[in-house]
């Protein structure tokens, strides 16, 4: 049986998804205790690896079983039982045996948020990286619609990342103001380098602060210069929110 999940996390004690040799990961938290619950060893896919402190809100995974003593309806409510408050099970479901929550999946949306306020709120610095400038939301939306579309993103990839291909396809991608003076960066697409999402964000940051004009983004994108990019945001700031199948 393979059993598909949704799992919500608050990434800030973890050190990202993936499990770690000196560290506590989020995968490792749900491993065991789903296989303390089912009395049996089982191994996680996961649609994707979230950073240390970054955030999901439906992140996919799959585990196989040979049988499930748990009607799978149930899954959801027993296994947050054994979990810790950051982490929780939002659905179950018996998945087709060849589903794999990574290659299956068709888009991924990322939200980046910046509190750009006066002052700090506290309850939400786990959540939003906190910027005081001013910043010219009109300039940073206009700049987003530069990144729509097939491109070479290897300007926006992490230094020292080892990938093939940089190419990735962005769907959606825009910028808009929520309550609390929090600023959403929205990014849809096939897929994303590392740190992809979070250099965009400071890129569209400097934007904001007029160190960058937003039809400067073209070129920045066509030089595969990560230094002409903006720098990279916080992970606090980033939440994995959807999964496309």
């Amino acid at each position: 049986m393979n059993i598909h999940l949704t799992v919500a996390y608050d990434g800030t004690g973890y050190a990202g998804w993936q499990r770690q040799d000196n560290a506590l990961a989020v995968q490792q938290v749900l491993e065991e205790k789903i296989s303390y619950l089912l009395k049996r060893p089982i191994e996680l896919k996961a649609a994707g690896r979230t950073d240390a402190g970054v955030h999901a809100l439906n992140q996919h995974v799959a585990f196989t079983v040979e049988d499930m003593p748990i009607p799978i309806e149930k899954l959801p409510q027993i296994i947050n039982g054994y979990l810790p408050a950051d982490i929780a099970v939002q659905t179950a479901e018996l998945a087709d045996d060849s589903f794999n929550p990574r290659f299956a999946a068709k888009y991924k949306i990322y939200e980046y948020k910046i509190h750009n306020a006066k002052t700090p709120l506290p309850n939400i610095r786990r959540y939003s990286a906190f910027v005081p400038n001013d910043l010219k939301l009109d300039k940073m939306a206009e700049a987003a619609a530069f990144f729509v579309g097939r491109h070479d993103f290897k300007a926006f990839c992490a230094t020292g990342s080892v990938v093939k291909d940089t190419v990735r396809h962005i769907f959606l991608c825009r910028v808009f103001l929520m309550a609390d003076n929090l600023i959403c960066i929205q990014i849809k697409g096939n897929g994303f380098l590392y740190n992809m999402v979070r250099i965009i964000a400071g890129t569209l940051l400097y934007v904001g602060l007029d160190k960058i004009e937003p039809a400067d983004i073209a070129g920045i994108i066509s030089s595969k210069d990560r230094t002409r990019a903006g720098k990279t945001m916080p992970p606090e700031g980033l939440t994995l929110v959807e999964v496309g199948y």
